[in-house]
């Protein structure tokens, strides 16, 4: 009953004409961030701060939760209509979305993608509301070993991932492991495949890369076909149907518990979280086969999973001040800015501020789904625009998205590079989800490894004499065995279909 008074509270406060005004702007601001790939809720939040500096500190800090959780409903849109994925959380987005847009089926998965994100959100948004304090003690009980077995976890998919051939799949993910690696070593500081190379001693960016695997390469395989438009079907969809939303509702709401519960934990991007709901769904879906078709069960399961992350990640945030990512570990700093520090004394001394935050969660989601639904038309008629126009405006947005990401010409041509590598990867039927992942998973990973090491003593039993590590090792091994037999069943049931062909 007192979460439930001090909640109305929140929303008395949070309803006024100010803080709704800035409501509207951070939700408005979190989907342009979104859309526009490369430039990133954590570089969007940074370069507010010194405006936020001149306000109180409830709207300033709406305004910036708001586009934290903003971006995550319009990374979508790019990533459905023209295959590009501004963050590696909408990889799978672009995988199954942009399919169903080549299909004329790119309005009803933007609208799946703002219904799950509101639905899931909202879960996620009710779980920080009533089980903040219970579920927030989880994430102290990760250490090094823990964020080791996790990630090893996320490294198992790359079997699902492979696509038929497990071979090329496996030398899609070292590549990543490789690319991930150049730089300098996490612990001991020493160069590592930079070639004597300055620009290669801060590493590869991931946002380049994704951008150019996807977006450069699409540009390259379009204009090799000799595309005229993105889309060529006569008929238009630009809602989804009421079959639509049935066929999602379940991936919705496991995604929505399964991303809120990876948001409590530390270091757990929606980025890992939206692979591991990716091959969740494909397990339990009745058509398998359809995705890396375009899927919309599993659009809608990897964009309410990114939303729901968004708002578990506000949990070890506001309980204990742990930021469970870079946008959030900027919003900190904005929380510090006005002399607060999040954790239990904030949730003591400052409660009217902390539920105030937390209503205005509810109202921008609402904001983000009125902003979203009505505008899926007007961004599904992008798909209609002819090649020869869009292939180049693709490219111009896709290289000042990766210029802005650190305002450097170097990543300028990781793009190209990685855009010559994807197209090529396409020619041989090389799966690129399998490099992204482990691009994604490879510093972490690596990083948790070695600590884990020098907190034994060098000894690995300290991987198996921990009961969260354990476990997460034996879903490792339970995720490949079943990926494994999947994959022998889909390839018997493509034999027999061949036969019966023939």
């Amino acid at each position: 009953m007192e979460a439930w008074s001090s909640l109305l509270n929140g929303f008395a406060a949070a309803l006024t004409p100010y803080n709704l005004l800035f409501a509207l702007i951070g939700s408005i601001a979190g989907t342009l961030v979104g859309v526009l790939p490369g430039l990133g809720p954590t570089a969007a939040i940074a370069m507010l701060l010194p405006l936020a500096s001149h306000l109180d500190p409830a709207p300033a800090i709406i305004m910036m939760a708001a586009i934290y959780y903003g971006a995550m409903y319009g990374g979508s849109t790019t990533s459905i209509l023209v295959n590009i994925p501004g963050e590696a959380s909408s990889v799978p987005t672009a995988m199954e979305g942009y399919q169903l847009n080549l299909q004329g089926r790119g309005g009803p998965a933007l609208g799946i993608s703002a219904l799950a994100s509101f639905a899931a959100g909202t879960m996620g948004v009710v779980g920080l509301t009533f089980f903040a304090p219970v579920l927030s003690r989880t994430a102290l009980a990760f250490g090094p070993p823990e964020y080791f077995a996790l990630t090893f976890l996320g490294l198992s998919l790359v079997v699902s991932l492979s696509g038929r051939d497990l071979g090329k799949g496996l030398l899609s993910a070292l590549l990543g492991l490789l690319t991930a690696a150049i730089g300098l070593d996490p612990l001991t500081g020493v160069a590592r495949l930079t070639f004597g190379s300055m620009e290669l001693m801060a590493g590869i960016d991931f946002v380049p890369i994704i951008m150019g695997l996807f977006a450069i390469s699409e540009i390259l395989t379009n204009a090799e076909k000799e595309t005229k438009c993105i889309l060529e079907a006569k008929r238009i969809e630009w809602l989804p149907t009421w079959q639509d939303i049935k066929d999602t509702w379940a991936a919705t709401t496991r995604s929505g518990v399964i991303g809120f519960l990876a948001g409590l934990i530390p270091g757990c991007s929606p980025a890992v979280t939206s692979f591991m709901v990716y091959d969740l769904e494909k397990r339990f879906s009745k058509h398998p086969e359809r995705f890396g078709k375009g899927a919309m069960d599993a659009v809608a399961a990897v964009e309410g999973s990114n939303n729901a992350t968004a708002s578990g990640g506000f949990v070890p945030l506001f309980a204990f001040g742990i930021p469970s990512g870079p946008a959030l570990a900027v919003l900190l700093g904005g929380f510090l800015m006005y002399g607060l520090q999040p954790g239990p004394r904030l949730m003591q001394e400052q409660p009217a501020l902390l539920w105030t935050i937390i209503a205005s969660m509810y109202i921008g989601n609402v904001m983000l789904l009125v902003l979203n639904l009505p505008l899926v038309g007007l961004w599904a008629r992008m798909a209609l625009i002819p090649f020869p126009i869009l292939g180049p405006m693709i490219a111009v947005f896709t290289l000042i998205g990766a210029y802005s990401l650190r305002h450097s010409f170097f990543d300028l041509w990781i793009s190209l590079i990685f855009g010559v590598v994807g197209y090529l990867m396409r020619k041989f039927d090389f799966p690129v989800a399998p490099m992204v992942l482990a691009t994604v998973l490879a510093k972490l990973m690596e990083t948790s490894f070695m600590q884990s090491l020098v907190l034994s003593k060098g000894s690995p039993l300290i991987f198996f004499t921990r009961p969260i590590s354990i476990a997460f090792i034996v879903l490792t091994a339970v995720s490949v065995v079943s990926g494994t037999l999947l994959r022998r069943k889909a390839r018997a049931q493509q034999v027999e279909l061949e036969e019966s062909d023939s």
